[in-house]
């Protein structure tokens, strides 16, 4: 599969077109950038909005909203960004030479050797330690599972060469900011996290297997897993399993959350915030094809949506 010279300028394959990076970066900067993934925002949303999710299920167990959660919203937004970009450089320090077998990723950075081995490390430090100072604002309990979180992260990149299922492990590092979060406002973990975490494992099963699909070929050729390969032409049944999964979780920890002291009104409002992420879902579902890649990048792109639509119905319900 080797051969493709990488795109014009070092654009990656599935950036997304007239990014800031490509077009408004410095030159010097710019491989750097796109070893963050900067140029391809979606994972950061990815990474962000549960961390959101948990801020405002906090909130509606019982702790009063306050200034302090706005910097927590604020703070999870940043360390998204740089963390996801150190999480993104790890990923393709390990994953570098399957990169350079794969269609849509040989042009990547190192792959493409717009970076070295050593510069790429140097980068995911400095990305860390940004993370790390955001992380130092929070709480002591949310510290330490930000520290607890570096153990999916450093795994996942292996979890493709050792079981089908590498798509729980991105859950299980991708979703842990719906627990850090809560612990930020709250000052400890509650059951209603540990429900929303779940939820969004589901959710990431959901979206990253549509995401998958696109290098089903490729991976087969160097051995490399996913759920994507695993289901198959099967994969539309187990899609819909995630999707009630995640309505079902998310409902339970909103309930769990909002019982006893929260308002019908505000019960209502918050109880719609799953099944209209699960309506969302169900959309994506229609239009699933797992032979269209232009249409698989573009349903995947779509679940920065799926995933804001909560915020909205979580936010009124704290509103009301």
């Amino acid at each position: 599969m080797q051969g493709d010279a990488p795109t014009p300028d070092g654009q990656v394959a599935d950036a997304v077109a007239d990014n800031w990076v490509d077009t408004y970066a410095p030159a010097f900067a710019r491989p750097y950038l796109r070893l963050s993934r900067a140029d391809r925002p979606i994972g950061t949303w990815l990474l962000l909005i549960p961390c959101w999710w948990g801020l405002l299920l906090a909130m509606l167990d019982g702790g009063d909203p306050r200034w302090g959660d706005l910097w927590i919203a604020v703070g999870c937004a940043i360390g998204a960004f740089v963390m996801r970009g150190a999480g993104c450089t790890w990923n393709d320090i390990t994953d570098r030479d399957f990169d350079g077998q794969v269609e849509r990723t040989r042009s990547r950075p190192l792959p493409s050797g717009q970076v070295t081995v050593k510069q790429a490390v140097v980068w995911m430090v400095i990305q860390s330690l940004l993370g790390l100072a955001i992380l130092l604002t929070f709480n002591r309990a949310a510290i330490a599972m930000g520290v607890l979180s570096l153990l999916p992260v450093t795994i996942y990149p292996f979890a493709k060469r050792f079981t089908w299922w590498p798509q729980a492990f991105l859950g299980l590092a991708f979703n842990w900011g719906a627990l850090l979060a809560w612990t930020a406002h709250s000052g400890s973990l509650g059951w209603p996290a540990v429900l929303l975490y779940g939820a969004g494992i589901a959710w990431t099963l959901f979206y990253d297997t549509i995401y998958a699909h696109q290098d089903t070929e490729d991976d087969a050729l160097i051995g490399v897993k996913s759920t994507a390969r695993l289901f198959g032409t099967d994969t539309a049944r187990w899609m819909k399993y995630f999707l009630v999964a995640t309505v079902t979780l998310m409902g339970l920890a909103v309930i769990e959350a909002a019982l006893p002291d929260a308002s019908i009104l505000a019960l209502v409002l918050a109880i719609a915030a799953p099944w209209a992420m699960g309506w969302h879902m169900a959309w994506q579902l229609r239009g699933l094809d797992i032979e269209d890649n232009a249409k698989l990048l573009q349903l995947f792109w779509a679940n920065r949506d799926t995933g804001l639509i909560p915020l909205i119905f979580l936010g009124a319900a704290l509103l009301v």
